[in-house]
Formats: structure tokens, C-alpha cells, sequence
């Protein structure tokens, strides 16, 4: 069974004291933390980026801020450690493996918000009910999937439950991260079907009568302002005196424009932490000996920031293209993206967009991923080489613009959301850059709302700079953005109008990569079919991946129990943090 391999991220890692370790007062089965004891009060301030939340529904989050905020009030029965990768256990005192089954069994004792107790009953009910039956979100259902088959699931009791895969799956641990959601709430919206199931939730739902687990519940949502978390009084976290975490009395998140209102927020003290970017960090860094915080390098971004081309030939449901056919025989040309690829500056992005703190990225794995493919070395601009793949292509320059081979000029819309400084930045220099080639390119920033509708639902765009997040721990994990069916398979979404269903032949290679990879059971196996899946994406140049961020952080020297990783960032301890009174 694969577990961690010896690659996995600790070499950044601040020295972390022993692991968490399980603890039976008045039989209910805590877990202890081993970090120095804290104090209890205080709040941690923290902006985020957007308009806020756009459900509070922890199985239906399709957004970084709903996720982030669902992760504040749901656990789920395994995580992985921050400081190890190793998976480890949440809601779940412990785990076996026998071959295909996971046997798990509970916490005895712990309690929701409400304090209902959390049973075997709650597990059930969120897989059979919810993830096995595809309500909400579907990509945990979708990478669960071997062969066309899911897990079994039996209760063998009040506190233990098995699952069962059709063959051994080396990515099912992880999985078990998903979210455990009370029955006695959910069930009865769950029951209505589909629409109301994943309407439930929403941002104007009271946070009074909300049900949770996490460290903290929802306290108040202000629309586009904040969202308040206080902790849980039935938290199954204790302290080494034995008291139950939280230490933290709130967080709070304040929901700015774009980048400049965050920098305005932590300079007036608005705000506790600030994720750095271009030529702040060397300021910070210069009034670092002065100042109230302290800044923490966390090495390269677990995400991936790139622009993605639409080769979509779908019809909509009146029958006309999403994508015109002009456009799809451009976009569809191997050598037309290629030549995209080539004209791309990424040099000069990093120095003008991230002032130096950030490295070139040519691979769908993100640079600390244990699976990246150090093979694909990249390469620098090359305009040269730019026009011989469009004239190899069949297009041609007339007076300084681009024409396809039928007298077609070559124009299409660039996107990317509206707020996002950097993104939007990146998208001038790509429109500079490309027409540099004869290519005219109307870049529009747009609502974040609005775009996501267009990448998922209408399928109405052509070119859009974008950024998922990723696990440097399990490319599985992408299943849903790389398999030719997955609701996040941007670059060629699937449907009833699709020509000839619309498929290449490397989007086949693919599926029978993210098939075949989950059931390698060696980190070294499964290195090898990963590696060819990059290459595919670099050969072929659906998505052109364009630069990966450092990660650079500023957090008020006031809080205590900080233990930075590459891995989890700065604060994923959130209930082992507090304030050290005498640091203010």
C-alpha cells in the first residue's frame, strides 16, 4: 500500500513537537495536541480576496473561498499531516488495512455543534447519501471511481464503519478527507433531490442553526464584508492540560476587493496576515526589524497559475457553437498553441508581475509536487520559432496582422477575473506578447462568478488565465480537471452536442493514465505513469502553465504555536494558535 515515500515535503519544516496522540477522559476519545500550551482568548484576522463565500454547504464548495471556509466548520475522518504528508487520523481514533478494506472506527463521545453525537450513522448517510449519489460536488465520487465502480460501505457498528474498493487504490486514504456532515441535518434536504440539496446552505442561511464539527462554527456572514467563526464548545481537540481547543475565541475573515485593499487592511492593522507578492516583499522585508510581524518564505505555491485554451466543439442547446468553427480550427491546431507557448515572456512576467518572487512553470504538477517531472526543462521566449509553428500551422502575416489559411483574421477574448492584480496583469503582458504574432486579443477582465459560469456551464470563451489548487502529494487528486468526462476538464468540456464527442487521442491516453495510476501501489510505479501525464500536457498545450509563485507571508509576531510548512502554509493549525499577550 503506498503510503509516503521518502520524497515527501519536510525539508522546509520548522521543528514541530511529537504527533498529536489519542486520549480517553471520561470515555470520550480526544485528540491531544502535543504543541506548548497557549492561551485562551483573542481573535485572528485574516483577508480573502472576491466577493466571499458562495455556500456554506461543505459538499457543494466549487470555489477556493467556500472550501476554505467549509474546511473551518466540517472535518472529515482522515487528513494528512502538514509537516509529514503521512495521512492521519481526524474524526476517526484509528484505521486498519487488509488488501482492499479500510476498516475505521470513530471517536467515541465527540459531538456536533448542537450536541448530537457523531456516529457511524453520520459516515454512512454522507457517502451513501450524498457522494456516492452525486449530490453537491461531485469530483470526490469521481476520483473514488475504479473501473467504472465505487466502494462498498458497511456500519459494523456504532463507531465503525468498513469500506470495501474493488482493488487495491492507493489514492482512497487521502480520500477520506471529505467532509462528514450530520445526518440528523442534512437528511432532510438531501431527500428533496438535487437543486434543493445544493441550494442548501447558502449564504443567507442563520449561522445560529448551522451544525458543524470543526474548530470553530460560522458566528456571522456580512455579505461582502466578513465572515465571523467562533469556536466550538464540542471540539474533540484537547490541549496537553487537557482542555478543549480551540484557543482562538474567533476568526475572521474580511472579504476585500483585490490585492491593494488587502495590502491598505494589514498596514492599518485591520488585518493579521498578508500573503506577499512582487515589490512588497522587499519593502516588508525592509521594515521587517521594526515592525510588528514577521515574515515567513514557504517555498513554492502548491497551485498552479496558467493560461487554458478552449478546444471545445460543442453546440448549446439551440444548436449553435459555443466555440465558432473558425475559431475551433484555430484553437484545435496543435501548432497554433505551440506557437502561443513559445511567444509567452515568463521571464518577464516574473521580474515586471512578480518582482523576481516566483520561477517559471511548464508542468501540470506544481513545482514542490513530489510527482513533478524535473525532465521538462522549459524554455525561454522565442518569437522565431513563435512564427514557424504558425506558418507551419497554415497561418500567414499580412501588414503585421494574422490570417488563417482561409483569409480569416486571427481575433479572439482573452479572460480572467476581475480583482486578481496579478492575473490581471499577467493577461496585458499575454495580449503584448501575442501580438507580437498578428494575433488581436481582447483581454476582459471579468466577475469571478461570471467567468466560472463561462468555464463550466456556458462554455462561451475562448483563452482564460486561470489558477487551481493541487495536492504536491497526489495527482489523483486532479482526476476530475484531467479525465476526458471530469467537470473540470476545462480545455474540452464534454457533452450531448459534441462532434464525434470531440475527444483526442491524447485526452484517451489520459483517462487510462488517471485509471491505471491510482491502482500502482509504490511511489515509484506510480512516478512513472505520472510523469508521462505532463508530458502529454506539455506536448500537446491545452493548458500552458505560465509561472509558480513563491510564497511569501507577514503574520503579526503576537501569535504563538507558529509552525510553517511548504505543504499547509502558515495558520492549517489553526486551533493550536493563540496570543501571546505580551508580544502586542
Amino acid at each position: 500500500m503506498y503510503w509516503a515515500s521518502k520524497q515527501e515535503i519536510t525539508a522546509n519544516s520548522v521543528n514541530y513537537p511529537a504527533e498529536n496522540k489519542n486520549v480517553v477522559l471520561n470515555g470520550i476519545d480526544y485528540l491531544q495536541s502535543q504543541a506548548p500550551i497557549g492561551k485562551f482568548g483573542g481573535e485572528l484576522v485574516i483577508s480573502t480576496i472576491g466577493e466571499g463565500p458562495k455556500t456554506f454547504n461543505p459538499c457543494n464548495t466549487k470555489d477556493s473561498t467556500s472550501a476554505t471556509m467549509a474546511e473551518m466548520m466540517y472535518d472529515g475522518l482522515l487528513s494528512t499531516d502538514a509537516r509529514t504528508g503521512m495521512v492521519v487520523p481526524q474524526l476517526a481514533k484509528s484505521f486498519e488495512i487488509n488488501g482492499n478494506e479500510y476498516l475505521i472506527t470513530l471517536r467515541k463521545g465527540i459531538r456536533w455543534s448542537d450536541g448530537k453525537p457523531i456516529t457511524a450513522d453520520d459516515v454512512i448517510y454522507t457517502y451513501k447519501d450524498i457522494v456516492f449519489k452525486g449530490l453537491g460536488n461531485t469530483a470526490t465520487r469521481d476520483a473514488m471511481m475504479i473501473k467504472g465502480e465505487l466502494p462498498q460501505l458497511e456500519k459494523i457498528d456504532e463507531y465503525t464503519v468498513k469500506f470495501s474498493t474493488p482493488a487495491p487504490f492507493a489514492p482512497f486514504l487521502r480520500q477520506l478527507s471529505y467532509p462528514i456532515v450530520p445526518k440528523h441535518y442534512f437528511e432532510p434536504y438531501s431527500k428533496k433531490g438535487e437543486s434543493v440539496f445544493n441550494s442548501f446552505l447558502t449564504p443567507n442561511t442563520s449561522p445560529a442553526e448551522i451544525v458543524s464539527s470543526g474548530a470553530f462554527c460560522l458566528k456571522k456572514y456580512v455579505a461582502a464584508q466578513r465572515v465571523v467563526f467562533e469556536r466550538n464548545p464540542n471540539y474533540y481537540k484537547i490541549n496537553l492540560d487537557n482542555k478543549q481547543l480551540p484557543y482562538l475565541d474567533k476568526v475572521v475573515y474580511l472579504i476585500v476587493g483585490d490585492t491593494n485593499n488587502e495590502i491598505l487592511k494589514f498596514e492599518a492593522k485591520e488585518t493579521d496576515m498578508i500573503s506577499l507578492r512582487g515589490s512588497n516583499v522587499a519593502r516588508y522585508k525592509l521594515k521587517e526589524p521594526k515592525s510588528d510581524y514577521k515574515i515567513y518564505n514557504l517555498g513554492a505555491d502548491t497551485g498552479t497559475l496558467f493560461l487554458v485554451i478552449n478546444l471545445s466543439n460543442r453546440k448549446n442547446q439551440e444548436g449553435k457553437w459555443n466555440v465558432s468553427p473558425t475559431k475551433q480550427s484555430w484553437f484545435r491546431n496543435k501548432n497554433f498553441r505551440t506557437a502561443i507557448d513559445w511567444a509567452i515572456d515568463r521571464n518577464s512576467m516574473i521580474n515586471n508581475v512578480a518582482q523576481g518572487v516566483a520561477k517559471p512553470l511548464f508542468t501540470a504538477e506544481s513545482l514542490n509536487s513530489i510527482y513533478l517531472n524535473k525532465n521538462i526543462k522549459g524554455h525561454s521566449v522565442d518569437l522565431s520559432k513563435a512564427k514557424l509553428c504558425l506558418n507551419e500551422g497554415g497561418f500567414s502575416l499580412k501588414n503585421g496582422n494574422l490570417y488563417d489559411s482561409s483569409g480569416n483574421r486571427v481575433e479572439f477574448d482573452l479572460y480572467t477575473n476581475a480583482g486578481a492584480l496579478e492575473r490581471e496583469s499577467v493577461g496585458v503582458m499575454i495580449k503584448e506578447d501575442l501580438e507580437k504574432l498578428g494575433m488581436k486579443v481582447n483581454f476582459k477582465p471579468i466577475e469571478f462568478n461570471t467567468l466560472v459560469n463561462k468555464l463550466s456551464n456556458t462554455n462561451d470563451w475562448d483563452m482564460a488565465i486561470m489558477g487551481l489548487t493541487g495536492s504536491p502529494l497526489e495527482p489523483h487528486d486532479g482526476k476530475n480537471v484531467w479525465l476526458s468526462t471530469g467537470p473540470l476538464h476545462l480545455f474540452n468540456q464534454r457533452g450531448q452536442n459534441s462532434l464525434n464527442n470531440g475527444v483526442f487521442d491524447w485526452e484517451n491516453e489520459l483517462d487510462e493514465i488517471f485509471e491505471d495510476g491510482a491502482l500502482k501501489l509504490t511511489y515509484e510505479e506510480r512516478k512513472l505513469v505520472y510523469d508521462r501525464y505532463q508530458e502529454i500536457i506539455y506536448e500537446q498545450k491545452p493548458i500552458i502553465y505560465l509561472y509558480s509563485p513563491i510564497r511569501i507571508v507577514a503574520l503579526r509576531q503576537k501569535f504563538k504555536n507558529i509552525y510553517p510548512t511548504p505543504l499547509s502554509g502558515l495558520v492549517y493549525n489553526l486551533d493550536e494558535i493563540y496570543i501571546d499577550r505580551e508580544s502586542e
